[in-house]
């Protein structure tokens, strides 16, 4: 994946879970109890883009932030 558009999509989280007014501690420990193995440091590399996100991340992350894959994708 290139790393620009690794990064921009971290931003787009980041952006949406501040939004959602949660800390990525909280975030990372939603994603846990919905089965997700994820670190609050793992989400942190997420959001700037020096960590992959595998399919079942995303779709955790849309659901615990309310919004649609488009807003995630942009």
């Amino acid at each position: 994946m290139n790393h620009e558009y690794e990064k921009k999509i971290g931003g787009r989280i980041r952006e949406l879970r501040e939004k959602s007014k949660l800390t990525q501690e909280q975030l990372s420990a939603r994603l846990q109890v919905s089965g997700c193995d994820i670190t609050r440091s793992a989400l942190a590399k997420i959001e700037v883009g020096q960590r992959h996100l595998y399919p079942d991340e995303i779709k955790l992350i849309k659901e615990i932030l309310a919004v649609e894959f488009d807003d995630i994708f942009i």
